[in-house]
């Protein structure tokens, strides 16, 4: 090398790394994470109905059917699992609500079983063979509904455009009240004119129902009811008729008790909370 050159350096640059394994861990929590959410699934299904439980099951082996045009979601009843208006966590919750107060068929025959008593002891009494048809006894998907209605050629329970029991029909209201009181299912006693009765401002439809109903549950309450078993008197005027094409037949003045499935009767207690629009406005 001539005293006029420069010597070349080269250096060597050693690039630390931060940690031993990068970004493996990474990777590591996000399946940690996805195990964790597949745990809290299934512990949320194992606490459904099976209902529920079917329709998910089905959803896995055909979800194609549930995405066609949005036409029913894992629940069925619901249009999707999503709604457009933000409400699809609500109508979830209503959906499953709906499903677990569903009567299990232990309590359908327990209802079938309380019919037939109430029918049975009915049977015994003289007053029930004139009116046997105006007693009607029917499974609904809250109940029991017994219906007492009037008749057109002669009064069976009410005077006429009155709230006063007849006498002669009361056995039946005391017969059924002393069957009823054995079992734990509570009441929901309903009256209903027709559109004949035009009454006056002052005593309408809606009083003449409501205070049909009421006189029923006085009846009943000293005739073999349990303490507090009537949990609801509801008047609905003419606004129900049971022959709808004749709102002015006289079949449609009628009381109507709902032995409620003791399944339906906790759905009636879950009262649903809304958001305080007054707050809002305010």
């Amino acid at each position: 090398m001539s005293d006029g050159e420069q010597p070349i350096i080269i250096k060597k640059v050693k690039k630390h790394q931060h940690g031993h394994h990068g970004g493996s861990w990474k990777v590591a929590f996000a399946d940690f994470m996805t195990a964790m959410m597949a745990f809290f699934l299934v512990m949320w299904l194992v606490g459904q109905s099976e209902q529920v439980k079917r329709n998910v099951s089905e959803y896995f082996r055909d979800p194609g059917k549930y995405q066609t045009k949005g036409s029913s979601g894992v629940l069925k009843g619901s249009s999707s699992v999503l709604k457009r208006d933000g409400s699809s966590a609500n109508t979830l919750i209503k959906e499953v609500i709906k499903k677990e107060h569903l009567p299990t068929s232990e309590e359908r025959k327990r209802m079938a079983s309380a019919a037939q008593s109430i029918l049975g002891e009915l049977e015994k009494q003289p007053a029930f063979k004139r009116l046997k048809k105006n007693v009607k006894l029917q499974m609904t998907s809250e109940g029991l509904r017994i219906i007492l209605n009037e008749s057109e050629d002669a009064p069976a329970f009410f005077e006429p455009g009155s709230s006063k029991l007849l006498q002669k029909s009361a056995v039946i209201l005391m017969t059924i009240a002393e069957e009823l009181g054995k079992i734990e299912n509570s009441l929901v006693i309903e009256g209903h004119t027709d559109r004949s009765y035009t009454g006056d401002a002052a005593y309408s439809n809606w009083e003449l129902s409501t205070d049909r109903a009421n006189s029923a549950r006085q009846l009943m309450e000293v005739s073999g009811l349990r303490d507090a078993q009537v949990r609801e008197v509801r008047g609905y005027a003419d606004k129900i008729p049971m022959i709808a094409h004749e709102p002015k037949d006289p079949r449609n003045r009628r009381v109507s008790i709902l032995v409620l499935y003791q399944s339906r009767e906790r759905a009636y207690d879950q009262m649903e909370v809304g958001s305080d629009l007054m707050a809002e406005i305010e």
